[in-house]
């Protein structure tokens, strides 16, 4: 494997899978839970949390840089072959369901363009020409990766710099906007009823999602040039977009009352960028939207591929896809993940659905592994008594563990149902191998337990 991204690729891989749809929204999400005071004790708990997930990455990627691959290895090597698997199993799934909503929301951006009252084209992504549309922006990319993940994150680079201008140019205009006395008008949410700290857990509920990302670089840290620069574009990509998040929601609170930002429009950015330069303004950030979700699906697309190539390499995936192309890109796992991002597609249209429900279910399926990061680091400084490692994987750990919580307890257990398909995949995947460690009784407790909890959890998510 060629060892091609830089320091610049690799940040850029990882701000633009962390920023795609969801800071255009953010001033209407975070005005409709939360008050100033709120929003500022939520993004401090976020910043340190999210600053030591960082910050364990990159002890990981300098102490243990034989694991490539990142948290589907340290999950592997720190608690066995079932936990290894079950990590790199959901992060591939929800990177695939993650690529589905990110076409979906390109083609319903698109529709700002091109849709009247009485003529529907894209709709909400999920019309027969946004099935098409979608089809072919998914195997373009697909054969962008094919061309080498050196092509593709090049690309992903220009595309970050893209989506940054019209962020950059809302933050500028939101300042020199500002008023201190809209700002300060309810500032510690008196109007809400609700308690401050019932404030913070709601704003953690957005402020979670806008993070999934973060160990982009970790997942690819096989192919970059130098092997130290994984953990600093982890720290440099998470400090960029938690100043941008911030300075986004707080701005936006001393533009427009907090009462009147919880009433509009999503993407919310729109109106408000209406309000500062006129009508210019919603095509601006409808453009931006499209740009960065696009970027966001590439980064997602490179990442989605690179696990079951990782994954089979290790020997838990079917050796299948344990297969690089002439152009150094893991084509057997393209074609699986793309495969099943096309099957999808052609689902959401035929349902007309919301799949919003599964999207929140596998989207819990990666705060699993970020979990285990921590936990990870946490054993290493055990194993050489290091209370330095110990403070930071701990710290790591509880925020994992605040993710899992907030996010809701009842979607792990449902996720039991898009885990269960994965144990039949295990059990094929050991079988092709002939040097494999023996299972542990617990491990093949908890493969029998997953299989059969799947029964209950499905028949709930239906009713």
């Amino acid at each position: 494997m060629k060892n091609t991204l830089s320091l610049t690729a690799l940040t850029a891989l990882v701000l633009s899978s962390m920023v795609g749809a969801g800071v255009f929204s953010l001033p209407q999400n975070m005005a409709e839970v939360a008050s100033p005071l709120a929003l500022i004790i939520g993004w401090s708990i976020t910043g340190v949390g999210i600053l030591f997930l960082a910050f364990a990455l990159l002890l990981l990627s300098r102490i243990r840089p034989d694991l490539d691959g990142g948290i589907f290895t340290y999950a592997k090597v720190g608690f066995g072959e079932l936990i290894g698997f079950c990590s790199a199993w959901g992060y591939w799934l929800c990177a695939v369901v993650a690529n589905v909503s990110y076409l979906v929301i390109v083609f319903a951006a698109i529709s700002f363009f091109t849709d009247t009252p009485d003529n529907i084209i894209f709709g909400d992504g999920n019309t027969w020409q946004a099935l098409v549309g979608e089809s072919i922006l998914l195997w373009f990319v697909h054969y962008l990766v094919l061309r080498g993940v050196q092509t593709a994150a090049g690309i992903n680079k220009l595309a970050t710099m893209a989506k940054l201008v019209p962020l950059g140019l809302f933050i500028v205009l939101a300042f020199f906007a500002f008023k201190l006395d809209i700002f300060n008008a309810d500032f510690s949410g008196i109007e809400f009823g609700v308690p401050v700290w019932e404030q913070v857990k709601d704003t953690m509920l957005i402020t979670l999602w806008v993070f999934i990302g973060i160990e982009g670089a970790v997942v690819v840290s096989a192919r970059a040039k130098n092997r130290r620069d994984v953990g600093l574009a982890t720290i440099f990509a998470v400090s960029s977009a938690l100043i941008i998040y911030i300075l986004v929601t707080l701005l936006s609170l001393g533009i427009m009352p907090r009462a009147e930002l919880a009433e509009i429009k999503n993407p919310s950015m729109a109106p408000l960028m209406i309000s500062l330069i006129g009508s210019s303004g919603d095509i601006i950030i409808a453009a931006g939207l499209i740009i960065s979700v696009c970027g966001a699906y590439l980064s997602w697309t490179i990442m989605a591929a690179e696990v079951p190539y990782i994954a089979a390499q290790y020997q838990s995936f079917p050796k299948i896809f344990n297969k690089l192309n002439k152009n150094d890109a893991p084509s057997s796992s393209l074609w699986l993940t793309n495969g099943a991002v096309q099957l999808s597609l052609v689902l959401i249209w035929l349902s007309g659905s919301n799949y919003n429900t599964l999207l929140t279910i596998a989207s819990e399926m990666i705060l699993v592994p970020y979990f285990l990061v921590g936990a990870f680091l946490v054993k290493v400084a055990f194993e050489r008594h290091n209370k330095a490692l110990l403070a930071v994987g701990a710290i790591a750990s509880l925020y994992g563990l605040w993710l899992l919580y907030a996010s809701g307890l009842i979607n792990l257990l449902l996720s039991v149902v898009l885990y269960a398909p994965g144990i039949l995949v295990f059990f094929y995947a050991r079988q092709q191998q002939t040097n494999q460690m023996p299972l542990k009784a617990i491990e093949k407790i908890m493969a029998y337990a997953i299989a059969i909890g799947a029964i209950p959890a499905l028949y709930y998510l239906v009713a």
